[in-house]
């Protein structure tokens, strides 16, 4: 039952994240239909992903200040409006603003179905990563669910769009209902239990500001690193792919030895891989780019209880900044790799990148892990470095 919980709750994640992927898969249809220019179609990104990862912290705050459960269905269906509403006019005004209201939903939902998500899964590092996994499909399933229907149907179709949001919101709404039956209610109120660690907060935050960094930078440039066209779209699929395998083995790792050593092994790994993509000649070039993706990916649920475990009394903040602001800020520093690039090339501009996730590996040193109130029996002691 607890595992099915999680489940319904990553179906219900898929359903918002993609959101996230809807946006920049609508942008050749808004050059298309509107002639939108490059400046008018990033601007459309910008509302979308910018604006909700300033505000996620935000909501983070003040679910911790007031328990809001109905904010979680409330942005999910928020979110799946705004993107079905982004078709409908012709005005560029109005549709900048029906893109950022979906990336308010967006940014609404995750801290409070984080907190949600940590108390479903009962301190399991592997359950929590299945919910972490269910975004990273969401945000990747995009393309095969927007582009085939706004070719079909044209900007027009974007209604049809908001069906993921009210379908992850019922089915979300189900595990709600449940862990508000008896026995649940209580420990799903409790109050919060041990200090804050601002310090140790503050370097995880730098640590996931590092690997936003090459993970978006990867992201944005490998396709075309890598050729274009169709050996472009294969390096991308592999990219994404490798996240979604990453993401549910950094639980398990972290399940056998706990969740920063888990981490350090990652971003460890992470700095060959990196580099092989840049250095590999030919198709191993392929093997590095899914390696990069797991290793990169394998502390991305690890990051959000660590962040909750070391700011117990500020779950929703801790939640807000390590899948919000920390995360987007690796878009910030893509165009300062394509000035790199432009003005050398894109192999060194690429070659930079390896820097980040030494330095993440190298902060990650400096992190014990924390005490954690819903450990379950098996996981690794507290205090390890």
């Amino acid at each position: 039952m607890r595992v099915n919980r999680v489940a319904v709750l990553a179906a219900g994640h898929a359903g918002v994240d993609v959101y996230q992927g809807a946006v920049p898969a609508m942008v050749p249809f808004l050059v298309a239909e509107r002639g939108y220019g490059y400046v008018a179609a990033s601007g459309v990104v910008l509302a979308a992903t910018l604006l909700s990862s300033i505000v996620q912290p935000v909501f983070g705050a003040l679910t911790d200040r007031w328990r809001m459960p109905w904010l979680i269905p409330v942005s999910m269906t928020t979110a799946g409006l705004g993107v079905a509403l982004s078709g409908v006019s012709e005005s560029y005004p109005l549709t900048w603003l029906a893109v950022a209201l979906s990336g308010l939903g967006v940014a609404a939902y995750h801290p409070e179905s984080a907190r949600l998500a940590r108390i479903a899964s009962e301190g399991s590092d592997v359950r929590m990563s299945w919910f972490s996994l269910g975004g990273t499909l969401g945000f990747a399933s995009a393309p095969i669910l927007v582009t085939p229907l706004l070719a079909a149907g044209g900007l027009a179709a974007s209604p049809f769009l908001v069906v993921p949001g009210v379908a992850g919101a019922v089915l979300t709404l189900v595990v709600m209902r449940s862990l508000a039956g008896p026995g649940e209610r209580g420990r799903a109120a409790g109050p919060a239990r041990g200090r804050d660690d601002w310090p140790s907060f503050a370097r995880l935050t730098l640590v996931i500001v590092f690997r936003s960094v090459v993970y978006v930078g990867l992201s944005a440039f490998v396709a075309l690193y890598l050729g274009g066209g169709a050996a472009g779209a294969v390096a991308l699929f592999v990219l994404f792919a490798g996240g979604a395998v990453g993401t549910v083995l950094g639980g398990r790792l972290a399940a056998r030895m706990g969740r920063v050593r888990a981490m350090r092994l990652a971003y460890a790994l992470s700095v060959p891989a990196v580099a092989g993509v840049v250095l590999a000649p030919g198709p191993a070039a392929y093997v590095f780019v899914a390696a990069a993706s797991i290793t990169l990916y394998a502390p991305f649920s690890l990051h959000v209880t660590l962040g909750q475990d070391f700011l117990p009394r500020r779950v929703g903040t801790a939640s807000g900044v390590t899948l919000g602001l920390a995360v987007s800020v690796g878009g910030l520093a893509s165009p300062l790799v394509g000035a790199v690039a432009e003005a050398t090339s894109l192999r060194l501009a690429l070659g930079c990148l390896i820097a980040f996730p030494v330095l993440a590996w190298l902060l990650s040193l400096t992190l014990a892990e924390p005490v954690r109130a819903d450990a379950p029996a098996d996981a690794p002691a507290a205090g390890q470095r």
